[in-house]
């Protein structure tokens, strides 16, 4: 078995193939888009059944589809949900996810973030499978590292998250690592280029991308790049974000300079709590132990450091672990960073090691199909998954109560069903604005509710309120 995982598919084998001027196996695409679909399709069943049935994991949905609507419509980003008037490029600086607009057009929902998300990361998913078929020349090594990486711990985890706009960074750092694989320098930096407008710190990562051309050998190139990922990242967070901010800074430094207390830190005392934290380097094992940490011998893996730090170094646990979105950018480069150390091991002259670059591929796709029984898709395999409660009867209902058009402020878990075709505000941040309705969730998303006409009094004291719809769960109330 080990031995088929390894050997070239001579039944693949194509004399014209336009990559065997490359020294590349063929690699027939068919297989790996076949694999993306079915991988697209996992990834938006469980993101469709989680919205469905508002299990929302957080408010960044409604805010994304907030912020793609108003592009959609031609308008400046204001998300109402991070407070009235709030210009989302002042958070952070994401424009590429104007790129959702046509799609929203045609689907407007915010379920619509949802697929294109998911159709990028299945997009990456080819792009791994196919690279691993033409450098190591096995199809079956390419297809299980297809599998292994579809099903990784990052991409599961970023799917449970809802959307983000890392989903546009995964294929292009895919698309990154194979260039630089291939030796194809100019198509290297054409892919990690446009990463600056994905999120501000994706510009320390386009410096790295930069470092390993340096240490590649294309010295000049690599520099220029570099340069241009740092220049990028201290335009953005000293001048962009500032200047589009209501309080005229990068608002995220504080992630590094306070602890959750609010006490003022030395950033000796972060580095040092960063190096003794079990939980930070226990994201570390899992995300070199997914490709039986070979992937250390090649430089393709300096390109995780610029996010591993601001990770280790930031005080909110939330960016620590395994869960949430922050690993999926972190997937495409670890696996090819994998595909290139087989490739180099290969040929070493410690026995050792070429026997265990035989292995290790058939190794990591037993390794993510083990790991994958205890991650997030494992609940599409439960019926009760697919299965309708009160509660989310109760909060369709309370959507449907609010007419269309109007202004609603609203808890979290009701937020992105309603952005769709509402102005939205969230009950934390809505000072200064006075909708024309307020839905809240009873139970509470962070405290429980029992009178809430008292609550909306005091919320909004300038204004009255009455309840026009309640059940066990949530309340309606409108402005008169």
């Amino acid at each position: 078995m080990l031995d088929v995982l390894n050997r070239p598919a001579a039944d693949a084998a194509d004399t014209s193939d336009p990559n065997a001027s490359d020294g590349l196996s063929p690699a027939p695409p068919m297989p790996y888009v076949i694999l993306a679909v079915v991988l697209c399709g996992l990834y938006f069943l469980y993101s469709w059944v989680q919205y469905t049935h508002f299990r929302t994991p957080s408010w960044d949905l409604g805010i994304f589809g907030q912020s793609v609507r108003a592009y959609a419509e031609f308008r400046a980003p204001i998300v109402d949900i991070k407070g009235p008037g709030f210009h989302i490029l002042g958070d952070h600086f994401s424009p590429v996810t104007a790129l959702l607009a046509p799609l929203y057009w045609i689907w407007s929902s915010p379920a619509s973030l949802l697929l294109g998300q998911a159709a990028l990361f299945a997009a990456s998913a080819v792009v791994v499978g196919r690279t691993t078929q033409q450098v190591l020349g096995s199809r079956a090594a390419g297809i299980g590292l297809t599998i292994a990486y579809g099903l990784s711990w990052g991409l599961q985890e970023a799917v449970k998250s809802d959307f983000h706009e890392i989903a546009f960074a995964v294929p292009m750092l895919a698309l990154t690592c194979r260039a630089l694989i291939l030796k194809r320098w100019t198509a290297a930096v054409a892919w990690s280029a446009p990463l600056v407008l994905v999120k501000e710190d994706m510009g320390l990562t386009v410096t790295m991308v930069g470092v390993v051309l340096i240490v590649k050998g294309r010295k000049r190139l690599g520099a220029a790049l570099a340069g241009f990922g740092a220049a990028a990242f201290a335009l953005t967070v000293l001048v962009l974000i500032p200047a589009a901010s209501r309080v005229g800074q990068y608002d995220y430094w504080s992630k590094i300079e306070k602890t959750g207390e609010g006490a003022e830190t030395s950033f000796g005392q972060v580095i040092g709590d960063a190096l003794v934290s079990g939980e930070r380097w226990e994201m570390v094992f899992f995300l070199l132990g997914i490709v039986g940490f070979l992937a250390l011998r090649s430089p393709l893996i300096l390109l995780v450091l610029p996010t591993l730090g601001w990770r280790f170094v930031s005080q909110d646990a939330n960016h620590w672990g395994l869960h949430w979105h922050y690993s999926a950018i972190l997937m495409p480069v670890v696996f090819l960073a994998l595909v290139d150390a087989v490739r180099s091991a290969r040929t070493s002259p410690h026995a050792w090691l070429a026997a265990y670059a035989k292995v290790v591929v058939p190794v990591a796709t037993a390794v993510a199909l083990v790991l994958a029984m205890n991650l997030p898709l494992r609940e599409l395999l439960k019926s009760e998954t697919y299965r309708t409660d009160t509660r989310a009867e109760q909060a369709r209902a309370a959507v449907d109560a609010v007419p269309e058009g109007a202004s609603v402020e609203a808890d979290v878990s009701l937020l992105a069903h309603l952005t769709a075709d509402h102005r939205v505000y969230w009950v934390g941040t809505s000072k200064g604005a006075t909708p024309d309705y307020l839905a809240f969730d009873l139970r509470g998303w962070s405290q429980q509710v029992s009178d809430p006409a008292q609550l909306a009094s005091q919320l909004h004291p300038e204004a009255r309120y009455e309840i026009t719809h309640r059940s066990d769960g949530f309340a309606v109330l409108k402005r008169v």
